[in-house]
């Protein structure tokens, strides 16, 4: 049975999409964090990160690196963080996040009615950062 994340990857259910490649995705959380919270995504249904193949594991570093600067960029925040739960969707997706303190990097903080409008605005940053970056292949329509 194909993932919650398959499902949005295939366009069964809807994503805000920021960046697409032929290996990887990355589309903003539901229930974010934070604005601009973002997950880093392998179109390949791998459960757990450390079962990846070396080369899609090197990819995807370098996916997070293009994200995470676009997010740098767009909500100028302290940092980017980046954490591997593993525990709610058995797909490997890595969390993108603008913080300030480490204290940010806490689910119970995740807004599960996030404002659809401010959902959009936060990918559309996103979207115009990465091209700002260079990288508008592969940033998301």
């Amino acid at each position: 049975m194909p993932t919650l994340f398959t499902k949005i990857i295939n366009g069964e259910l809807p994503g805000r999409f920021v960046w697409k490649d032929d290996k990887a995705v990355a589309f903003l959380t539901i229930a974010p964090i934070a604005p601009g919270h973002t997950l880093v995504v392998p179109r390949a249904e791998i459960d757990h990160w450390i079962d990846m193949p070396a080369d899609l594991a090197q990819h995807l570093i370098l996916v997070q690196q293009a994200v995470g600067q676009a997010i740098q960029k767009a909500f100028d925040p302290a940092r980017v963080g980046v954490m591997v739960a593993g525990l709610e969707v058995p797909h490997v997706h890595y969390h993108l996040l603008p913080i300030h303190a480490i204290a940010d990097l806490d689910f119970k903080k995740q807004n599960p009615n996030a404002d659809p409008k401010e959902m959009d605005a936060a990918a559309e940053k996103i979207r115009a950062a990465l091209r700002e970056l260079g990288h508008g292949a592969h940033v998301a329509a």
